[in-house]
């Protein structure tokens, strides 16, 4: 399996699946994001949000692409930039940690590690900035649809930890103090990703020519992390 993760700009904006493009749940306050599907102009505000998080604090989010498709991304932001926080029975987010607001995977890329993966990036990107912690709201009681709240049960898959119990939205935390753990657990989680992935067989190119590929193991199969 080909991918690669890209920070996600204004460029690639539109890689995010049509729904999420245009859904502004976190981005506004709920009676704004209100006007704005009224007016139609929800692909604008989200936009216009994007950029202005991008010029003030930085990276926002990451997709990640399979065989160059997107096949799922994830958002994350200071709390004071994301208005809906302050609507969550379980707010507000602790002063010292970022907002991990959404994360998606495509239906037909499930299973396949890639959430984890995208949960892990993140971690490693706010590390590396000095960030202290990564809170979320969770959601207790997902559908059978992706949602713009994060399902609970997966945030304690890859290491949250609830701080504020709610029957539908609790918020949880990740410390990331220990940024060097949290490195070396993410370039395991890749080492096994694509150590269990099986790679189509291909015609064989010299090495270091284009379309050269590392051998996989003999026996590789899917696994998901």
């Amino acid at each position: 399996m080909s991918w690669h993760v890209a920070a996600v700009n204004l460029d690639n904006l539109g890689d995010l699946p049509k729904r999420c493009r245009s859904c502004v749940f976190w981005e506004l306050a709920p009676h704004l994001a209100k006007q704005a599907e009224e007016f139609g102009t929800t692909d604008l505000e989200k936009e216009a949000w994007v950029s202005e998080i991008l010029l003030e604090w930085g990276s926002c989010g990451k997709i990640v692409y399979v065989r160059g498709a997107p096949a799922g991304y994830v958002m994350y932001a200071p709390p004071s930039a994301v208005p809906r926080a302050t609507e969550m029975p379980t707010g507000p987010v602790s002063a010292d940690a970022v907002l991990l607001t959404t994360l998606q995977v495509m239906p037909e890329y499930a299973g396949e590690g890639l959430g984890r993966m995208l949960a892990q990036s993140v971690v490693k990107d706010l590390t590396r900035r000095g960030v202290k912690a990564v809170e979320a709201f969770g959601e207790a009681r997902p559908g059978s649809e992706p949602g713009c709240i994060i399902p609970a049960d997966f945030l304690r898959s890859v290491g949250f930890k609830t701080v504020r119990p709610h029957p539908r939205w609790p918020r949880l935390r990740m410390e990331l103090r220990s940024g060097i753990t949290w490195k070396e657990d993410v370039e395991h989680a890749l080492e096994q990703l694509l150590g269990t992935v099986t790679i189509p067989m291909q015609a064989a190119a010299p090495v270091g020519q284009p379309g050269y590929r590392v051998p996989t193991p003999a026996g590789a199969r899917v696994r998901a992390i």
